[in-house]
């Protein structure tokens, strides 16, 4: 059975190609009224240039003000902070988080969670979700793997992590791009326990 109460999720979108995944995520999280601590990489940052139409602004505070505007949220379900903000709450075991999504995860973030590294906002928050045994979903678009990347997840696996690839599915038929982004997400969602009707259910 789907959660229906209110989460607080952390979503770090990091600089590995498929930064739709994230903002589809982000967009279906807010429309259903959840908490989003959004964390953005400066790498990012550039993914987001190359791939999207999307203008983001530098700043955090600006970047808070663009996306609550696009997705046409409440004030206070976005809140988004930059990579040394340590004080958000995510970088504590005592911040209120239920789950933390990194979604697109690049190797680069993928091997700091591994190894604890915790060098800025986002790897803290992972760590944090890993050593308060809460929810972690990382979303590697990577490909072909290496040893070393397969170590890293196999070892972040084992720790509990959820490694969910951005691998959609072609058994609904996808017709268009958007089919593809909203079949991975609606994987993340599952994890997440959020009802969701992106995808048809097997067997429906």
């Amino acid at each position: 059975m789907a959660n229906m109460r209110k989460q607080i999720i952390s979503l770090a979108i990091t600089g590995a190609s498929g930064v739709q995944y994230g903002f589809r995520l982000l967009e279906i999280l807010l429309k259903k009224e959840h908490t989003v601590y959004l964390m953005v990489s400066k790498a990012a940052q550039v993914v987001i240039g190359m791939e999207t139409d999307i203008v983001l602004p530098g700043r955090c505070k600006d970047m808070q003000v663009f996306l609550t505007e696009r997705y046409s949220c409440d004030k206070d379900q976005l809140h988004v902070f930059g990579e040394d903000e340590w004080t958000a709450p995510a970088a504590s075991g005592g911040g209120l988080v239920d789950a933390m999504v990194v979604c697109p995860c690049s190797m680069g973030a993928l091997s700091a969670v591994a190894t604890g590294a915790s060098n800025n906002l986002i790897e803290r928050s992972a760590d944090v979700m890993l050593k308060e045994r809460r929810k972690l979903v990382l979303v590697p678009r990577e490909t072909p793997y290496s040893d070393i990347h397969l170590e890293n997840m196999l070892k972040l696996s084992r720790m509990g992590a959820v490694m969910l690839c951005a691998n959609p599915g072609f058994y609904n038929k996808a017709e268009t791009i958007d089919d593809l982004i909203d079949f991975v997400v609606a994987k993340i969602l599952d994890q997440l326990d959020i009802k969701h009707s992106l995808q048809p259910r097997w067997g429906e």
